[in-house]
């Protein structure tokens, strides 16, 4: 069975690294798919995202990373997928959720989702977290794999920033 796991992946954070995990030990392929939104503002590129999270995958042998633009159903249906994987870190993301499920149902009846709970370390971690973080040359570790944290802090202050000086903010 193929899995789907769309997002943004902006950056990609241990969460995310967290659910693909455990997604491609219950399926025989996880398509990763990145979401390409030309009305969404996003710190790295889709090409950029793509390339973190092969990073992040590279010991994930039955996961593949793709971008994709347009409306999730229709990849689905070009990929051959099975399910679309959700992670969910709170009640108020399954309210959420369960609603694109249930319209997901309504356009597609084979496009089943299945939630996966975060685990209780990642439950605070967001993408949108680690950019004000990382904004701040706060501590990433929390949040981001360390291959990717570099990454971040080049493109927050548009060089390399001294890893053994890093903080938490707040």
């Amino acid at each position: 069975m193929t899995a789907l796991f769309p997002g943004s992946c902006d950056p990609v954070t241990l969460g995310h690294l967290d659910i693909i995990n455990r997604a491609a030990a219950l399926f025989d392929t996880v398509i990763v798919a990145v979401l390409e939104n030309k009305h969404k503002k996003c710190l790295f590129t889709s090409d950029e995202r793509t390339s973190h999270l092969r990073q992040v995958c590279v010991n994930i042998h039955n996961a593949e990373v793709r971008i994709y633009d347009g409306l999730l159903y229709e990849f689905f249906e070009q990929t051959g997928s099975d399910v679309v994987i959700r992670g969910l870190r709170n009640c108020a993301e399954f309210e959420t959720e369960m609603q694109y499920a249930q319209a997901f149902l309504k356009v597609n009846a084979k496009m089943q989702t299945i939630f996966i709970p975060s685990l209780p370390e990642h439950a605070f971690v967001n993408s949108g977290m680690a950019r004000e973080v990382a904004a701040f040359n706060g501590d990433l570790r929390l949040l981001l794999p360390d291959i990717i944290i570099s990454a971040v802090r080049k493109k927050c202050f548009g060089r390399a920033v001294d890893g053994d000086n890093i903080r938490f903010s707040g």
